[in-house]
């Protein structure tokens, strides 16, 4: 029997067994002891390292340990979230990721399953998306652009960051609830995309706020809407999908899990001291400002959110014939 077995057994028990016989656990009271890790399935510098580094500082600060951020991007996250999904459910290893790391178990071949394999701890936030269009494009507004798609079946373009991307499921889903067509234009990665967009090689594309707001301000884009179910302090004169008619469609998360079988009183710690973090003055101001609703959902809610998100776009994948390259 293995180190990881024995691990697992011992996290089923603390799971079930010891509260089923109404024995207080103090598991918790001695965690953590050593070093923390995150693991990030991204390269360093994106959205998704820069955020896990803000809080991994803080929950360094709040449990006295070192908590370090470890990038293992590649093979569409699966390589980082493989080994969170391998590692001993103790609460020593821990996984942030976005709606990107779902979509990544979805179209890779893996060993792992996405919730099954993972314990969520919280769903800390969710990153705008910016829906945007190329200054050609005839449509100043989303209701625009829906009526010009229709009169014209299949002419207009979609920019993607490539292949099995969420923004490539993501507008395939808008496609599927709106009843247009369009063609689809993957990229490699988010720049190759804004830079056709910006000489009007492609039409649309949703992208996170950060990285296209700029280019909206400056007026060599044009906003359509925005995600989420309230303006954003970010961008107030930008409209959300809701009021230009879309409902149901929502960008992306970020947020915590731990290996399967993680015991339940760290899990609890965990997600509470995320929590304390998340009503900090200073981190609101610093995510609102960069067009992040603060979410900070409890593990059942999270869970969910990605069995919800995950049967979504099972019938999306398969609806558009998405394959990874």
């Amino acid at each position: 029997m293995n180190a990881r077995t024995v691990s697992i057994i011992v996290g089923v028990l603390l799971n079930f067994i010891i509260p089923s016989h109404g024995i207080t656990l103090t598991l918790a009271q001695g965690y953590p002891n050593k070093p923390i890790r995150i693991i990030v399935p991204f390269a360093p510098g994106g959205a998704v390292d820069l955020t896990a580094r803000l809080y991994a500082q803080k929950l360094s600060e709040n449990l006295r340990q070192p908590v370090v951020v470890d990038n293992r991007g590649g093979a569409g996250t699966t390589i980082g979230v493989g080994l969170v999904a391998d590692a001993a459910p103790d609460g020593y290893t821990l996984l942030f990721m976005s709606k990107s790391g779902l979509m990544g178990s979805l179209l890779h071949k893996v060993p792992f399953d996405m919730p099954k394999s993972f314990t969520p701890i919280t769903r800390t936030d969710a990153p705008r998306s910016i829906f945007a269009a190329s200054m050609s494009l005839q449509a100043k507004s989303l209701k625009e652009f829906i009526a010009l798609a229709k009169a014209n079946p299949g002419k207009h373009t979609y920019a993607s960051d490539g292949i099995g991307s969420t923004s490539h499921v993501s507008l395939e889903l808008f496609k599927m609830t709106i009843g247009i067509e369009l063609v689809h234009v993957p990229y490699k990665g988010q720049g190759p995309a804004l830079i056709d967009m910006l000489a009007g090689r492609v039409d649309v594309k949703s992208s996170g706020m950060l990285s296209v707001l700029p280019y909206i301000r400056s007026g060599k884009l044009r906003a359509l809407a925005v995600t989420g179910e309230t303006r954003t302090v970010a961008a107030p004169d930008i409209p959300t999908f809701q009021e230009s008619g879309v409902a149901g469609w929502e960008g992306t998360w970020q947020g915590f899990l731990a290996p399967a079988s993680t015991p339940k009183p760290i899990v609890q710690k965990l997600y509470l001291e995320v929590e304390k973090i998340l009503k900090l003055p200073e981190i609101r101001r610093r995510l609102t400002g960069d067009g992040v609703d603060i979410i900070g959902s409890t593990p059942e809610e999270f869970l969910a959110t990605i069995t919800h998100e995950k049967e979504q776009a099972v019938k999306v994948i398969k609806q558009a014939g998405i394959r990874a390259e």
